[in-house]
């Protein structure tokens, strides 16, 4: 279906993007939420990415440099210091971010505050699964060769003060527009991996198709392929994206979940009298109108476990098997995050969300950056 040219323009620049338990902070929640005794998770609850791993929820760092689309100032950097603290404490070792991340000559800023971030936590960093960075290098048209690919890899290392990242993706595919460019950006993964400046490979953006493909080619060359980060959520979970999460099932592929709460439409705190600034607001223009009904479902359950509409919609994507990355800016956002933790929605609520937002007459826009 087309889009009006402000919403596609809007769509765009939004979606760019191309998504063991510590001391206990509980964060604030409806009076009535059970209280849960220990950590938020246990060492058993950890999931596996390849050889990592990582806690059941990671958060994103999208708006961390971010000034066109996220309103970033450097005088926001002590609180998201105390962001990344926080989750940290409370057990939270998996950080997303993004060669790109960062407007103009703030480019990168991402990957060098967790840089700074992690060189300044005062507590105990004993191991690299404490902090798993999961780092996007851009197919940008320039990178044309895999050893410079390799060389942006390199960048980001010297960005975060790290010998060695965590996960390192391939941020999209350039199959539709490039394909040539395609195997190139593959083997510098394959050499990323081979010279150990990462200890797993994963993609972002890539459908079910172009993932069967990359895993084949990767397989031959020894280099497993450990995740595929995609837009997941109960506004992103058409036919594409529950038959990307099949081929990840069925390949032992940790699908990492990017806008799980819908850019925020999943929040509750929008609609069409209070929309959000910039991009956003023409986006949820069009969109929440369409949402009362999955809205409504998920404040009634909100309300009935003693949860936000938030923590709601991100415990859905860990009950499919996904880890959500949402994006922390405040630590109020990280404290609302935290509450996603330590439960788990039942089956039959389960269903309730996955049906009402199946009937939603509107859903999100799909990355334009994911490939079939």
């Amino acid at each position: 279906m087309a889009l009006p040219p402000a919403v596609g323009a809007a769509a765009f620049a939004v979606q760019a993007h191309v998504h063991a338990g510590g001391s206990l902070r509980r964060p604030a929640s409806p009076p009535a939420a059970a209280l849960r005794l220990g950590p938020l998770f246990w060492p058993w609850e950890k999931v596996k990415v390849g050889p990592l791993s990582v806690s059941p929820m990671g958060f994103g760092t999208w708006a961390w440099g971010n000034q066109l689309l996220w309103g970033y100032q450097e005088s926001m950097d002590s609180e998201l210091q105390e962001c990344f603290n926080l989750a940290l404490r409370n057990g939270i070792n998996l950080f997303d971010t993004a060669d790109s991340y960062g407007t103009g000559k703030l480019n990168g800023q991402s990957e060098r505050l967790l840089g700074k971030f992690i060189r300044e936590y005062e507590g105990p960093i004993k191991s690299p699964d404490d902090v798993v960075i999961a780092t996007k290098f851009a197919a940008y048209p320039w990178r044309l060769t895999s050893g410079q690919f390799v060389s942006a890899c390199k960048s980001s290392l010297e960005r975060l003060q790290l010998d060695r990242l965590g996960i390192g993706q391939l941020h999209w595919s350039t199959a539709n527009y490039a394909p040539l460019q395609e195997r190139a950006l593959w083997d510098g993964l394959v050499e990323m991996y081979d010279k150990g400046l990462v200890r797993a490979v994963g993609v972002s953006n890539y459908g079910p198709k172009q993932l069967l493909k990359i895993h084949s080619y990767l397989a031959s060359k020894g280099v497993p392929l450990s995740s595929a980060q995609v837009q997941f959520s109960l506004l992103s979970m058409g036919d594409e994206q529950m038959e990307l999460k099949a081929v990840c099932d069925s390949l032992g592929i940790r699908l990492i979940a990017y806008s799980p709460l819908g850019l925020g439409m999943l929040t509750g705190k929008y609609d069409s009298s209070n929309l959000p600034n910039g991009p956003r607001s023409v986006l949820f223009r069009q969109i929440l109108p369409g949402l009362e009904s999955l809205l409504t479902c998920l404040r009634s359950i909100a309300e009935k476990k003693g949860k936000t509409m938030s923590q709601v919609a991100i415990n859905w994507c860990i009950c499919k098997g996904a880890i959500p990355i949402p994006g922390v800016k405040t630590v109020r956002h990280v404290e609302e995050n935290l509450g996603a933790l330590g439960w788990r929605l039942s089956p039959a609520e389960i269903s309730e969300l996955e049906s009402t937002a199946m009937a939603a007459p509107k859903k999100m826009i799909q990355n334009v950056f994911q490939t079939a």
